[in-house]
């Protein structure tokens, strides 16, 4: 994740209310200049931000214009809209669908889940063969001239190799897609929460995603394909459900079906879930790791879906490793696909082996909270670098990969050479590209240590630490020097502008002071050193990621052994409770990082000591329109608002038994998106009336409502047209969510959470003559913790009272 800055075009949000354009634009400039960091004042606070602040400088009123870091890229967000919008129009489809519709819908979806699994299966090969043959040459190259003593031509090979792959990748992000940095995962988190990250599943990024990964993972940085793979998956999904990339869409009448936000999520979850799926070859844990990490809506058959998607890419995957098992592949072959099998070695633990199992649960819970600790104090300080400008965003990278090579090559000098052990069935010494036992600078019959771990692919690292039945394969010292320099290049690696992943990099780190635990335990344990090294990577990405479930099964998919099941749970679980205790999960930091507005599932306990009531008014008042509403009010109430949606009302309605004469109904509410599509259509009426349910469907279909294109700029209105009318009421949500103004903010965030709502309707307790049926309108924004904070400071003192106590 590079935290970098680049304002991206401005796009509308739903909550933030403009007097007029003027001071609309006014606004976005200023809240510009204070990003870019060129303002005085009170707009050069980005850079003197407290460390516990998000980046971006926010506004202190509720409801205001969001802005928040998409990949490496400064965007205006909005909510997406998973409800559904239940107007006339869609009433009569769903009345009018057959049987066949339906099947041919269930088939799509179906079709899609099919396409998802086996693209992204086919695309991680892809990444896996190029950077296995790539880096493979590569460290054959420099073993070469390490064999024939030229160690400084070795070190200038290595050195340029690495800086020329980190500028390619570095180059596509930064000039092309400045969204395809980092993993992608918090903003697919984001995303399937309810926020649109602008351009983040577009075919650029997606382009950018594959090839920055194979340049950056072949440089031998300290990262992963794993995140970036998850953000292919999603990538993928996306692309194909809305039919292709935004200017050269297919316009298959079948995909009309999936033109909206619900369905679309849903594709997504299924493409993340391959992702994971192709990176560990892991089908049940990638579902698991969407439902428990990703994923904030869940039903039984999207689980049927992802698990579909998966079960795809695990027998693509498994196809190519045969295939490419008969040495068709150049060097891709064991080393391809992540797969550390311990299962040849039997798992035996007593009683007593609890404690050293506790201690490394404890150890990684400890270590995985301060590294998400001081990782979040590097993006702050690379963040400063970045928006600079792209010179400087490539030149951090490169720095990056300079110092990496130096110590990846020069540290296994330091290292003691070790007699081949005689008894081990394994060629020892090697000099090949793979191998456990590296010869590197020592002679015949010895091997370094140090150089089997760093000297080689981070795969292949992983796979030599994860070994088992080799006790004394490993000086302790030459594990702790390699703990202490994965520890530092995870934290300088992870946030430079290239696609990485930080599963693999946790995996290092974890297996190091794992297997160092193991050997200090000597003869008082059963349990292998490899298997301790299993459990102490298990044991930081609990403590990093505060993932437990999905983990698990990870693990087990990963290292073929059903008998680590106890011991990892009980790492997992003290792990994640240790972690929690001491800051987020690093996924949240880093959401909380970029300023994109994520709605926790748990509330904060002083949110049921205020009510929605309370938040209406402290906003701006709602505006609302009128059923049968004039053009002119239309056109002034999109040029002077950002609104997405406004409620509409009737007055003088014809009143029930019991209500005043001249009661006020709320119809429901209509989106922005279809009021342009109306200004646009020029559906206007001569007089005020309303029109019969014929005439809307003559000139809309519900497939054109589904789509949020277009702009007021493209609309030419004429004066005469001003004064003609609209009638609203066949474009409006008859059932909108609404809550009544006693409702507590927790509560209502609880349910705008879980139906996934973009707008929540609040209504009066008391409904009076002449009071109008709606008080305001909740939206996301106003629903965030800091925005409710900073509109009643109160809440804020007592908040702090609550943590001194």
């Amino acid at each position: 994740m590079s935290l970098q800055f680049s304002i991206a075009l401005m796009e509308e949000d739903p909550s933030q209310v403009a007097e007029t354009t003027t001071t609309t634009t006014t606004t976005t400039t200023t809240t510009t200049s204070s990003v870019e960091g060129v303002g005085e004042g009170e707009e050069r606070d980005l850079e003197s931000n407290p460390l516990n602040q998000p980046l971006l400088k926010r506004s202190r009123t509720l409801s205001s214009n969001p802005l928040a870091i998409v990949g490496a890229k400064v965007s205006h967000i909005e909510s997406l809209d998973y409800e559904i919008n239940e107007n006339d129009l869609f009433k009569h489809d769903w009345r009018s669908r057959s049987s066949a519709q339906v099947l041919q819908y269930i088939f799509l979806k179906w079709s899609l889940a099919f396409l998802v699994g086996l693209l992204t299966g086919l695309i991680a090969t892809l990444i896996n063969l190029a950077v296995e043959n790539i880096a493979g040459y590569k460290l054959l190259a420099v073993s070469g001239l390490v064999e024939k003593k030229r160690y400084l031509t070795g070190f200038i090979y290595l050195t340029t190799a690495n800086f020329v792959l980190t500028l390619f990748a570095a180059f596509l992000c930064v000039c092309f897609a400045p969204t395809a940095a980092g993993p992608g995962i918090p903003e697919i988190k984001a995303y399937l929460n309810g926020v649109d990250t602008p351009n983040m599943f577009g075919a650029s990024t997606l382009i950018v995603k594959i090839f920055g990964s194979i340049g950056a993972v072949s440089a031998g940085l300290d990262l992963g394909k794993e995140g970036p793979l998850v953000h292919i998956g999603s990538c993928i999904a996306s692309l194909l459900g809305q039919g292709g990339p935004e200017n050269y869409r297919i316009k298959w009448r079948w995909l009309r079906y999936f033109n909206n936000d619900r369905d679309r999520r849903d594709l997504i979850t299924c493409g993340a879930s391959s992702g994971v799926c192709a990176a560990f070859r892991a089908p049940v844990g990638g579902v698991l790791f969407s439902l428990e990490e990703v994923a904030t809506w869940w039903r039984s058959a999207l689980l049927w879906r992802t698990f579909f998607s998966t079960a795809v890419v695990a027998v693509v995957l498994r196809a190519f490793i045969e295939y490419c098992n008969s040495g068709k592949c150049g060097l891709f072959g064991r080393g391809g696909l992540i797969m550390f099998d311990v299962s040849d070695v039997t798992v035996t633990y007593h009683a007593m082996d609890i404690v050293p199992v506790a201690l490394i649960g404890l150890i990684g819970g400890v270590l995985g909270g301060l590294y998400n600790h001081l990782l979040h104090k590097v993006l702050r300080v690379y963040n400063l670098i970045n928006q600079k400008g792209k010179i400087h965003k490539v030149l951090l990278s490169l720095s990056v990969s300079l110092f990496t090579s130096i110590c990846l090559y020069c540290l296994p000098f330091l290292a003691t050479c070790s007699p081949c052990d005689s008894s081990i069935t394994e060629t020892c010494p090697t000099n090949g590209r793979t191998g456990n036992f590296k010869q590197f600078n020592c002679p015949d019959g010895y091997y370094n240590d140090l150089a089997s771990l760093l000297f080689t692919t981070n795969d292949d690292a992983v796979r030599n630490i994860f070994s088992t039945n080799t006790a004394t394969e490993f000086h302790p010292l030459s594990l702790l020097i390699f703990f202490g320099l994965y520890y530092i290049l995870g934290l300088i690696t992870f946030g430079i502008a290239v696609p990485s992943g930080l599963f693999l990099p946790i995996i290092l780190m974890g297996s190091a002071y794992g297997r160092l635990l193991g050997i200090t335990m000597g003869s008082y344990t059963k349990i292998d050193q490899g298997l301790y090294a299993v459990l102490g990577a298990a044991s930081l990405m609990a403590g990093s990621m505060r993932m437990t479930v999905s983990l698990c099964v990870i693990f087990l998919e990963l290292t073929n052994n059903l008998l680590l099941l106890p011991i990892t749970m009980i790492v997992l679980l003290i792990a994640k409770s240790v972690g929690d205790c001491i800051n987020p999960s690093i996924y949240d930091i880093i959401l909380h990082l970029k300023g994109l507005p994520f709605l926790d599932a748990n509330p904060e306990p002083w949110m049921r000591n205020i009510t929605v009531g309370e938040l209406a008014d402290a906003k701006p008042p709602v505006v609302t329109l009128r059923g049968v509403e004039k053009v002119a009010r239309i056109v002034d109430v999109l040029r002077n608002t950002t609104h997405n949606g406004f409620p509409v009302v009737d007055e003088g309605v014809v009143p029930r038994v019991g209500l005043a004469i001249g009661a006020t109904e709320l119809h429901g509410i209509v989106l922005r998106a279809h009021l342009v599509k109306v200004l646009k259509k020029k559906w206007f009426l001569q007089e005020r009336r309303r029109t019969e349910e014929w005439e809307v469907r003559e000139k809309f279909t519900w497939i054109e409502l589904a789509e949020r294109e277009g702009k007021l700029e493209e609309v030419a209105v004429t004066n005469d047209e001003m004064e003609m009318y609209v009638d609203l009421h066949p474009l409006t949500n008859t059932t909108p969510y609404t809550v009544v103004e006693s409702m507590s903010v927790a509560k209502a965030m609880v349910l705008f959470r879980q139906v996934g709502l973009r707008h929540m309707l609040i209504v009066p307790k008391y409904q009076a003559a002449g009071v109008s049926p709606v008080v305001g309108i909740l939206t996301r924004q106003d629903l965030r913790a800091y925005n409710i904070l900073t509109a009643f400071p109160h809440l804020a003192k007592s908040k702090e009272r609550e943590k001194g106590n």
